[in-house]
């Protein structure tokens, strides 16, 4: 894996965790905003993963370590991605709720 990607795992992962306090905080239109974030950000990626490695990449040490790295990464990722879902059940919800027509009933 070429090092140099690791700045787009990188910036995904801090955006992940920008969209977990927001969900916390129960913040939707910035988790919205950051989720267009990643999008954008996965798109650079994928762009620039599409560029030709040098040929000595898959015995460079240091590649080495960016492709753990980039496991860590994907794995917090991961994590940050399943609470977010948790704490948007609630929230989608409410909102299916209303888009259907169906109205809280207060006791």
């Amino acid at each position: 894996m070429d090092p140099r990607l690791l700045t787009y795992y990188e910036a995904i992962e801090r955006a992940s965790a920008d969209m977990l306090a927001a969900a916390r905080n129960g913040n939707w239109d910035e988790v919205l905003k950051l989720e267009g974030a990643c999008v954008l950000l996965i798109s650079q990626l994928k762009h620039a993963a599409q560029e030709p490695e040098p040929a000595t990449a898959a015995r460079d040490p240091q590649a080495l370590e960016a492709v753990r790295a980039k496991s860590r990464i994907m794995q917090r990722i991961l994590v940050n991605d399943a609470e977010i879902r948790h704490l948007a059940e609630p929230w989608l919800q409410d909102l299916d709720d209303t888009l259907a027509g169906r109205s809280k009933t207060l006791h």
